[in-house]
């Protein structure tokens, strides 16, 4: 499902999200992955697909405030 350009087709990338906090996607090709706008995780593309599980994500680069 990858095309030339990028890592997942643009079709796809269009309605994913981060599971966990609905971030914008980003494709990240040196990782080979799709990373959260909002908490920085990374997801892993395999074979174009990709894997958008928590436990297979990076942890996350920013620490999250703690809501009140």
């Amino acid at each position: 499902m990858a095309n030339e350009t990028g890592l997942v087709d643009a079709r796809l990338m269009a309605v994913l999200v981060c599971p966990v906090d609905k971030g914008a996607l980003v494709e990240r090709k040196k990782m080979s992955g799709l990373e959260c706008s909002d908490c920085g995780r990374v997801y892993p593309v395999k074979d174009g697909i990709p894997v958008m599980l928590v436990d297979e994500a990076s942890p996350p680069k920013k620490k999250r405030e703690e809501k009140a």
